[in-house]
């Protein structure tokens, strides 16, 4: 994927040095806002590559996680970006549609099916990678792109056919509100990992309930489950259980674990086990105890 994020990061410096110099000649300010959405591709995918390289690195003393974040905080970073330029798009159709020009739609056209094949082609490359949040942001970006080019076609040829000079910042428009629709998206997604918020596919209380089926488990409370990294998911609870061996009770660890990984994918897990029938001192994240039925 890193070689992949590399070619897409080439092609779209091509990409945009192409839209922006045709869409100058040409008067098209769909051209240029989809230029200037291109160009914010630019650094959003050296970051997506940087973080694509980071994630792979071990855990240091200092960064005993390693560096899965560093995909989630790309995503975080890129969805910013997409935002702002979404609102630059749409004022600056807007100052179009109040102050028209005329629009060269032979240029528009071919250089959007120009664009359509870059972006495309990078759409279709990444495709594989998507359920990693941070690839994610490139394929929707991307994806954006390519419908936002299949759209300025059609425009190009409604402007040749009819001279509606006006299908120009309106096609500009709704790219700036797609892009903005989608970087919402991922800013939400992103800073809920970063506040280790509950993973979304995730219920507290059926990880909860699915512990008390396992025999020997009594209790569980100060339950915590967050999203370390792309599909890495990790949990920490206290778990009561009667008073017994440890090799006993290493076996009841067993069962939590093969649970969580099963049922929950949760593959990181810190268990705190408690001896039944002490006073409770953890701060219980749910509003009582969740215990076995009597």
């Amino acid at each position: 994927m890193t070689g992949i994020l590399g070619g897409a990061v080439v092609a779209t410096f091509a990409l945009v040095f192409v839209e922006l110099a045709a869409g100058y000649a040409s008067h098209s300010m769909a051209l240029i806002s989809d230029a200037v959405h291109n160009m914010t591709d630019v650094p959003t995918m050296v970051i997506s590559w940087l973080a694509t390289v980071w994630a792979s690195r071990p855990p240091t003393p200092e960064k005993t996680y390693g560096y899965h974040r560093s995909g989630i905080l790309a995503a975080f970073v890129n969805a910013m970006l997409l935002a702002i330029v979404a609102i630059f798009l749409i004022f600056e159709s807007i100052e179009r549609l109040r102050h028209p020009v005329e629009v060269h739609s032979s240029v528009m056209l071919w250089v959007s099916l120009f664009a359509l094949v870059i972006n495309g082609g990078i759409t279709l490359a990444v495709h594989s990678g998507r359920r990693d949040l941070n690839v994610r942001s490139i394929w929707i970006h991307n994806l954006g792109d390519a419908l936002s080019n299949i759209a300025i076609v059609a425009g190009a040829l409604a402007i040749r056919w009819s001279g509606a000079t006006w299908v120009d910042p309106v096609i500009s428009i709704a790219i700036g509100a797609m892009v903005l629709w989608s970087g919402t998206g991922i800013l939400r997604e992103s800073s809920h990992i970063l506040l280790e918020g509950l993973p979304r596919d995730m219920q507290l209380e059926e990880v909860a309930g699915a512990l008390l089926r396992i025999e020997g488990v009594q209790e569980v409370h100060d339950i915590h489950i967050w999203t370390l990294g792309t599909e890495l998911n990790a949990i920490s609870c206290h778990v009561r259980i009667p008073d017994m061996h440890m090799e006993e009770s290493e076996k009841i660890l067993a069962q939590i674990r093969e649970v969580l990984a099963k049922d929950f994918h949760v593959t990181h897990t810190t268990i705190q086990f408690e001896r039944a029938g002490l006073p409770a001192e953890a701060g219980l994240y749910m509003p009582e105890p969740v215990r076995r039925p009597e």
